[in-house]
C-alpha cells in the first residue's frame, strides 16, 4: 500500500486540476427543449442486444500519393510505402519520393474509426425509481457496472461517488470527424475525495448517427478505495 501512495497522490492531483474545467463544461452546456424524451429514446432497453465496437487506426495515404505524383517522385518508392502500410507496419522515408522527410511525416495522417469486433452481448440495464442502472456481464469487464442515469434530471452517477450533468453534442461535431452524428449527449465526470481514496476521470457519450445506429461509449480512469482501474467500452445498437 505504501508503494502505491505516490501514484495515488499523482492521480489525485491530476483529478483535482480537472474538476474546475469539467464543472465549467457541464454548467455551460444548455440542453434544448424536450431533451428528456430524446435522451430516453437513445438509452438502451433491458436486455438490449448490442455489438461491441473497437477503435481502429489506419493511415490515410491519399494526399501523400497526390503529392508524390505531382512532384514526379518514384512510383516504386511510393508502392513500397503503400505495401508497408497495408501490412500494418510503419513506412520508412525514401528520398526517391521527391519530397522532404518532414513532408513525408506530415502526409502520413492517422485516422481513427469504429468497427465491429465480431462480439455481441445483451446489455444488462434496469430502471427503478426513475433511474437507469447498468449491470455487468461477460465482455463488459465491469466498465459500466453501477453507473446510473436519472431519467428526469439527466444526472449521471458513478460508483466512485460522483456525478455530472449532460451536455448536448453538436451534430456531426465528433472530434475525429468520422461519425455522422445526428443527436447526442455527453457526460464528463472528474473529481476525487482524498479521504475515501476515490477518484474518477471519465467520459460517457451517447450518440445517434444519421444511419439510425446508436453509439454508447464509456471510458474512465478510476480509483475506488485506493485501487486504480482503467477501462473503455464502446457499444452499438438500434432502438
Amino acid at each position: 500500500m505504501k508503494a502505491a501512495r505516490p501514484l495515488l497522490s499523482l492521480l489525485l492531483t491530476s483529478l483535482v486540476a480537472a474538476v474546475a474545467y469539467a464543472t465549467t463544461t457541464q454548467e455551460s452546456g444548455s440542453l434544448p427543449a424536450g431533451w428528456q424524451a430524446k435522451l430516453s429514446s437513445l438509452l438502451p432497453q433491458a436486455g438490449q442486444v448490442t455489438q461491441i465496437l473497437e477503435r481502429r487506426s489506419s493511415l490515410s495515404l491519399f494526399e501523400l500519393q497526390r503529392r508524390v505524383t505531382n512532384v514526379g517522385g518514384s512510383p516504386d518508392a511510393l508502392r513500397t510505402v503503400i505495401v508497408t502500410v497495408s501490412q500494418g507496419k510503419a513506412p520508412v522515408y525514401d528520398a526517391r519520393l521527391g519530397i522532404t522527410q518532414d513532408e513525408f511525416k506530415r502526409y502520413l495522417v492517422f485516422q481513427q474509426s469504429l468497427a465491429p469486433s465480431g462480439k455481441s452481448l445483451k446489455l444488462p440495464v434496469s430502471r427503478d425509481n426513475g433511474r437507469l442502472t447498468f449491470g455487468d456481464t461477460a465482455g463488459m469487464n465491469g466498465v459500466l457496472k453501477g453507473v446510473n442515469i436519472d431519467l428526469k434530471t439527466g444526472e449521471l452517477r458513478v460508483p466512485e461517488g460522483f456525478s455530472a450533468r449532460p451536455s448536448a453534442v453538436t451534430p456531426s461535431a465528433n472530434p475525429d470527424r468520422t461519425l455522422d452524428v445526428k443527436l447526442g449527449y455527453q457526460w464528463r465526470v472528474r473529481a476525487n475525495d482524498p479521504v475515501t481514496q476515490n477518484g474518477i476521470n471519465g467520459e460517457l457519450t451517447l450518440l445517434m448517427l444519421s444511419s439510425g445506429q446508436i453509439i454508447l461509449s464509456y471510458n474512465r480512469l478510476s480509483m475506488l478505495r485506493g485501487r486504480i482501474d482503467e477501462g473503455e467500452l464502446i457499444l452499438g445498437y438500434t432502438r
